[in-house]
Formats: structure tokens, sequence, C-alpha cells
């Protein structure tokens, strides 16, 4: 399967692409709006896990491109960027085709982070009304610390929260997402339960700004 992650150059990015390239067999295809970009940060993957004696070739390319060849597209860009990533890759995608959205919209105050839901309700359902009609989207990996994602000598020991109306892409990235070792893909409904999955960033986030060892935090359900 290929993965095309648009936004590859990020945090999210590139935690995901590492952590894929690193535990699975699906190729992995960075996207950026800036091709130079993506191909400069595919290299430095590719160096990062040759490294670790894995021998894998990432690919870097504009966001619309990526998108053309993949057969899951994660758009791992900040909310503010979504609709307009979607935009622009909307042609590229087919009817098969399943998209990601982990974007969570955030506003910043004195007291901390919030949940800033937009008008339309949730992060995903802005995704969901740019894509295409015939193209799936699921929501997931939103409540990931960044950091320890990218950190191939951390362990994860984390749910990931996956939401979506199409079960059979839900099932997709459920599989996907479990392929890397340490996550759990918990399915929790419908598009209409975006908002829950999404204001838990910002309560994780200011968890893990108020107590002291709790920076790379994460959900887990017993």
């Amino acid at each position: 399967m290929r993965i095309a992650l648009c936004g590859g150059t990020g945090d999210v990015g590139e935690g995901l692409a590492l952590r894929w390239a690193y535990h699975t067999d699906h190729e992995v295809l960075v996207g950026s709006r800036d091709p130079d970009r993506a191909r400069e940060k595919a290299e430095e993957y590719e160096t990062e896990l040759s490294s670790r004696g894995v021998d894998c070739t990432i690919q870097g390319f504009d966001n619309a491109m990526a998108a053309d060849r993949a057969d899951v597209v994660v758009l791992a860009v900040p909310a503010y960027h979504l609709v307009d990533t979607v935009e622009a890759i909307a042609d590229r995608l087919d009817s098969d085709d399943v998209l990601v959205t982990p974007a969570v919209g955030m506003r910043r105050d004195d007291d901390g982070f919030h949940y800033n839901a937009p008008s339309a309700g949730s992060v995903a359902a802005l995704a969901a009304g740019a894509a295409p009609d015939d193209v799936s989207l699921v929501g997931a990996f939103h409540n990931l610390a960044a950091g320890k994602l990218a950190n191939l000598d951390a362990d994860l020991d984390w749910d990931v929260l996956v939401f979506g109306d199409d079960p059979d892409a839900k099932d997709i990235v459920s599989m996907l997402t479990e392929e890397i070792e340490g996550l759990r893909a918990l399915d929790v409904g419908g598009l209409a339960n975006a908002s829950e999955v999404e204001a838990l960033t910002p309560l994780l986030i200011n968890v893990a700004s108020n107590n002291d060892g709790m920076h790379d935090l994460g959900v887990q359900f017993r």
C-alpha cells in the first residue's frame, strides 16, 4: 500500500512516516507545498532509517503529486491549512482512496490551550466538506505526542481513536495504525463524534504542560 503524508515535513508527518517505514513494508511518500522541502525531508528520513538497518526508499513530492500516487492520504497539516490542502489535491483523488485527518483546531490564552471548534462542528467535518463526495474521510492520530512518535528508540503505548462514516475505510486506517508497534486502534463511531476526539488534544497538552515528566503524554483506555 502507498501512504502519502501531505505535510509530511512537519512533526506528526515525520513521526508517522518514520514509524510506517520502520515497522511496515508500505511505501511512504512525503508531501509538502514545497517539493524541494519534501525531497530534503524524505532523504533525512531515509538516512535515519538506514542507520537502523532499514533499507527503504522514501520519495518526496508536492502534496498533489504525492496524493496522486497514494492509496491512503494523511492530511498531516495544521487545521488552518486543512481545507486548502484538500482542495489542492482533490482532483488527484480516486473513489477508492482514503483521506485521514489528525488535525485539531486550538487556540491559546493565558490559561492554556482550548479546543477551537469551527462552525462546521469539527475540523474533520471541514475536511469532509472540502473532499470529493466519493472519497472517504477518516479521523485518526489526533492525540499522539509528536516528539515521542518520531523517536524510534521510544516504545509506544497509546490508543488511537478512529472515527468515520465508511466502515471499510476505518478498517484500513485501523489496520495501518496497529501495524505500528505500540499503537492500538479504537473505533469511536462516525464523523459526528469528531469533536469529542479532537477536543482531547488541548486537554492532553495542558496536562503535559502543568505536570512534570508528562511531555510525552498519550491516551490509553482500560
